[in-house]
């Protein structure tokens, strides 16, 4: 199965770039996928600047649509935490635990610099961010 439904998915508002976020309310995600044709969630990992982390691999992703990027650097690095690997629904049902966990200040804001990244993580999630977070591009910083 390829995770086609992030494909033209919503766009939901960003913040105004001067308007402050605040400190210990970032959250900063990277996410591993198998390739940009057939775009398929491998894994992620999301680390908050007040030092609340997840990670999570994905058990059940299809290895036929790996890219050669993702055979080279992200492949060799999966299983060295087993109770990390998941199928796809445990991956998703861990990911809002563990959001519906993250200490609240000013709001939650997950900080992405690609597209994809925040888009896989919208599917991942079945929709925007929970609990009023929103999504900044710090691409350019």
């Amino acid at each position: 199965m390829t995770d086609t439904n992030f494909h033209g998915a919503r766009s939901w508002p960003l913040p105004d770039e001067r308007e402050h976020s605040g400190w210990s309310n970032r959250y900063f995600i990277d996410m591993e996928f198998t390739d940009f044709s057939r775009c398929e969630l491998i894994g992620l990992a999301i680390v908050g600047e007040n030092g609340y982390e997840f990670y999570g691999e994905r058990a059940d992703f299809d290895w036929e649509l790996r890219s050669d990027f993702a055979r080279a650097t992200a492949l060799p690095q999966l299983g060295r935490f087993e109770t990390r690997a998941m199928p796809l629904v445990l991956l998703r049902e861990a990911l809002r635990e563990w959001i519906g966990g993250a200490p609240e200040l000013s709001g939650p804001v997950l900080c992405y610099d690609y597209e994809t990244d925040l888009n896989l993580c919208r599917f991942l999630l079945g929709g925007p961010l929970p609990n009023g977070g929103r999504a900044e591009n710090i691409a350019s910083r």
